[in-house]
């Protein structure tokens, strides 16, 4: 994942291996020392039709993990001025040599939007009953990185810190990536979430607000391997944003479809929104012509120029496309691009807290559909529709939406760092309009649910 392709800076030579025994990153992840962490950003294959943004897949061993949170009690403007500093500092630091292929690899929660924005959240709001941090950052200097256009692994940083040979790849064995996971509940029943759809069409009928993008979480005992699982869910998904990062206790896997943001050197911004899903199997057709789909789309194409105008410079924002199909193993999306200039004076930071948490994930207007958000869902989301990607050491940023997205907490097994006994949670949702049917909105978060299913080994789970 993800940079385009521009001069890569402090690279070493490009290790080819042979035609014979190619190994793809997925293959690296499995192969990957059991006793290192990983951090990966990891694009389908090919880069599955990504665009310059999945053209490079990357490994590393994090040489450091932050967790952002807020120690409890602290009062909100403080608890937002030291997330703020805290944050700001880290986007600023940039590796030896500006390569834009290391780096942080981070994951963002979406509940770093309460503190981002303080009044998105309820009065009465979801519970926390994961403890998850608003951000991980791992400081990923040296990596392994792998171009899906030439077939090529390269190194960008020290060779010395990156825990596995490239140029040995084809002749390494996997450890243990076994895994159990199941039974599978979701929090909230079908009646419930159903309940939810229905009093949010109520709302958008009373005039509060347009759109709502609500989720329901499917969770599961876990047991095993976390890059077994991992490997399984990137190769089933085909995710053109993909990622995992293992910390202590913890791991996120995203197999997301869609970008959130890129900037790169010349400050140019990107953003792909995604609205509108069919199974795999259905004619993608259907998804063009249905009017729903299209005016969630427009909806959020207009919240993300207003989000991108806060930052960008005047005259630079475009509607690059307001609407195309793209097909993904599981299913079919609607999705638009729009793009921009960052003002001169700002950073990635400023990019990010002008638009987070992405707004295809939330609805309009942005702050009411968050309060929205806040009051129906149960609980908080975590990762879930948080951001996932990096902070390339050239000012460059990648970030995709985190959607398709698992979290895993639990506790260790020694000796095994990528060895969790804890919780899968994964989660699902739907953009919910004026004319949404409570029982077509349940039947679509079961679609976006498939890809767990086939994750997991068994369709029937």
């Amino acid at each position: 994942m993800y940079r385009s392709p521009v001069a890569p800076g402090p690279i070493i030579e490009p290790m080819s291996l042979a035609a014979t025994t190619p190994v793809r990153p997925l293959d690296a992840m499995r192969l990957w020392p059991e006793r290192h962490p990983l951090a990966a950003l990891v694009s389908g294959p090919a880069g599955a039709g990504g665009g310059a943004w999945a053209r490079r897949s990357i490994l590393a061993e994090p040489k450091e993990i932050r967790c952002v949170r807020v120690p409890p009690g602290t009062p909100e403007r403080e608890a937002r001025r030291a997330i703020e500093a805290e944050l700001r500092g880290a986007f600023r630091r940039r590796v030896p040599g500006g390569s834009p292929h290391a780096g942080w690899i981070v994951s963002l929660s979406y509940d770093l939007g309460r503190i981002l924005e303080p009044a998105a959240q309820a009065p009465i709001g979801a519970r926390d009953d994961r403890d998850w941090p608003l951000a991980l950052l791992a400081w990923c200097p040296d990596t392994l990185v792998f171009d899906h256009a030439t077939g090529e692994w390269s190194i960008a940083g020290d060779p010395a810190g990156v825990p596995i040979d490239a140029r040995r790849l084809a002749e390494a064995a996997p450890g243990d990536l076994s895994f159990r996971a199941g039974p599978v509940e979701s929090t909230v029943g079908r009646d419930g979430y159903e309940w939810a759809v229905s009093r949010t069409v109520e709302l958008i009928h009373a005039g509060d607000l347009f759109q709502a993008n609500l989720a329901r979480r499917i969770e599961a005992p876990f047991s095993g391997s976390v890059r077994g699982f991992a490997t399984a869910a990137l190769g089933a998904s085909g995710a053109w944003f993909g990622g995992l990062i293992e910390d202590e206790g913890r791991a996120i896997v995203s197999m997301s479809p869609e970008l959130f943001l890129d900037l790169d050197a010349k400050r140019r911004v990107v953003t792909r929104p995604i609205k509108g899903t069919l199974p795999a199997a259905a004619d993608p057709a259907g998804l063009l012509a249905s009017e729903k789909d299209g005016a969630e789309l427009a909806m959020i194409v207009d919240l993300m120029r207003n989000d991108l105008g806060r930052v960008c410079e005047i005259g630079s924002i475009r509607v690059e496309s307001g609407r195309t199909i793209e097909s993904h193993p599981t299913v079919h999306h609607g999705v638009a691009e729009v793009s921009g200039r960052l003002r001169d004076g700002l950073d990635r930071f400023d990019l990010l807290a002008a638009t987070f948490p992405p707004g295809s994930v939330t609805g309009a207007p942005k702050i009411r559909a968050m309060q929205v958000i806040d009051e129906l869902e149960p609980a908080r989301r975590g990762a879930y529709c948080g951001a996932m990607g990096l902070l390339g050491g050239d000012g460059s940023m990648t970030l995709n939406v985190s959607i398709r997205t698992a979290s895993i907490t639990g506790r260790g097994v020694p000796h095994r760092v990528d060895h969790l006994e804890g919780t899968l949670d994964y989660w699902a949702g739907c953009g919910v309009v004026a004319d949404s049917r409570p029982d077509a909105e349940w039947r679509e978060s079961e679609t976006k649910a498939e890809v767990l299913r086939l994750a997991l080994g068994d369709p029937d789970r």
